[in-house]
């Protein structure tokens, strides 16, 4: 298991690393109280490591003693179920924070869909500066909110039907990247439906009779072009939810 610890000034990773290689150091461990944000707090106190497509990151029920920035990539999060497939529970993009629990355990794995650079660092570090910074505790706050918001949105999502799910995903990853209305998605068509709970099959339906309504275009599997973002919020609509991740 991965652990890091402080030297000097200096974050370091000890130990054997199966899954992941360090590729940097950032000095400062002490960035200044006054103005540093949490996410200014993650990347001067925070190692850099690479993770291998498909790479462990962290372990359901291991002890929750990291957080983590995504800087290049995707990362899943999931749970595997007893009759041997998984639910994931969501993705995280550059700029996103994961690894963020109320209790002491990670709840769900987490892995590499993509070979993915992330900075690392220790919970209590951010946990210790949020209690001199208001700043940083107000953040560290709504992330931790923003969370179980997005747990509470993802049960709810579970109970739409399949073209709602899949209307509602594309909507999300759309607003999730800076392209805008064409999305390249990292993720396969197994990690979608996984999920939204339902089968590749279905997903691969759903997005081909999306495509021939014209509210999409698919000019390979992983780009989606949204052709008409009305016809999917009114696919959406329906559930009276739309999910969002707000990266902080």
């Amino acid at each position: 298991m991965m652990k890091l610890r402080t030297s000097g000034a200096n974050f370091r990773v000890n130990g054997p690393q199966p899954n992941g290689q360090i590729v940097g150091r950032t000095p400062p461990t002490e960035p200044r109280v006054s103005t540093c944000l949490l996410t200014r707090a993650i990347e001067d106190m925070g190692a850099a490591m690479s993770f291998l497509r498909d790479a462990e990151i962290y372990r359901e029920s291991s002890p929750a003693s990291y957080l983590y920035k995504v800087i290049t990539g995707t990362v899943r999060t999931f749970k595997a179920l007893s009759n041997g497939r998984r639910q994931i529970r969501a993705f995280y993009l550059p700029g996103d924070i994961f690894g963020v629990e109320t209790g002491q355990e990670h709840a769900f794995s987490a892995e590499a869909v993509t070979d993915a650079k992330l900075r690392v660092v220790e919970r209590k570090a951010i946990v210790a500066l949020a209690a001199r910074d208001n700043d940083v505790a107000r953040q560290f706050w709504r992330l931790t909110s923003r969370d179980l918001k997005h747990a509470q949105n993802h049960v709810l999502l579970l109970i739409q039907s399949a073209q709602e799910r899949v209307a509602g995903f594309l909507l999300e990853m759309a607003d999730r990247v800076p392209a805008g209305d064409e999305v390249e998605l990292s993720m396969s068509r197994q990690d979608i439906a996984d999920y939204l709970g339902l089968t590749i099959e279905t997903v691969s339906r759903m997005m081909t009779q999306l495509e021939k309504g014209a509210a999409i275009a698919l000019p390979t599997s992983r780009r989606v072009v949204l052709r008409n973002r009305s016809a999917l919020n009114r696919t959406n609509a329906e559930s009276g939810m739309a999910l969002r991740l707000t990266a902080i």
